[in-house]
């Protein structure tokens, strides 16, 4: 499908946040359906590994990189395969309500529940906890909802930046709005309600 502006800028800022030493090794922890993992994957200077749980969406992001320097892996990102502390930069597209993309999906307002957000910022906590742990010491992570709920957005964030294992970067210089974490919006930005975070692994 056709890539929303705002994963493009969200790729482009991950690709582009300042980083000291080796840039060989990219992750992209839950890469399904692969649109993301394709844009890293174009600008990857190493290999990108896309992981995502569910079969079918691994198959759609193995088709979107043929010929792109990625190997896709059908993994849980809450409970990698891989040792801690081996990538330069990993992108969290976490799962969320879906809710800043209803100018495309206006439905998606109407399936979600109040159960269904505190299930899934439970789930978007473990895997920022996760793309942190698997960064090394001095890479980055950007942690991307396309949600403007600041249940799913901030809170995880402060959260998780409250373990001591991380520390914000400036995300607004990739943006058209001032960091250091960014919220798109449709009416403003002509974009999906996009939130992006930069971290940088202590």
């Amino acid at each position: 499908g056709v890539q929303d502006e705002g994963s493009q800028l969200v790729a482009l800022a991950l690709a582009g946040a300042p980083l000291d030493g080796p840039d060989r090794h990219w992750l992209d922890l839950c890469s399904g359906p692969g649109g993301k993992a394709a844009l890293l994957g174009s600008l990857t200077p190493g290999r990108l590994l896309a992981a995502e749980v569910a079969g079918h969406r691994a198959r759609l992001v193995a088709a979107a990189t043929v010929g792109l320097p990625v190997y896709v892996v059908g993994a849980d990102g809450t409970l990698p395969p891989w040792r801690p502390g081996w990538a330069d930069r990993v992108l969290v597209d976490a799962p969320c309500t879906g809710l800043g993309a209803l100018r495309r999906r206006p439905e998606a307002r109407w399936r979600r529940t109040e159960e269904d957000l505190a299930e899934l910022t439970v789930v978007q906590r473990a895997l920022l906890r996760q793309g942190i742990a698997a960064a090394r010491p001095g890479g980055v992570v950007a942690y991307v909802v396309c949600s403007p709920h600041l249940a799913e957005t901030r809170d995880v964030v402060a959260d998780v930046l409250a373990d001591g294992t991380a520390d914000q970067l400036d995300a607004g210089p990739y943006f058209p709005q001032a960091g250091p974490a960014v919220q798109l919006w449709p009416h403003r930005h002509g974009t999906d309600a996009m939130f992006c975070a930069l971290l940088r692994r202590r």
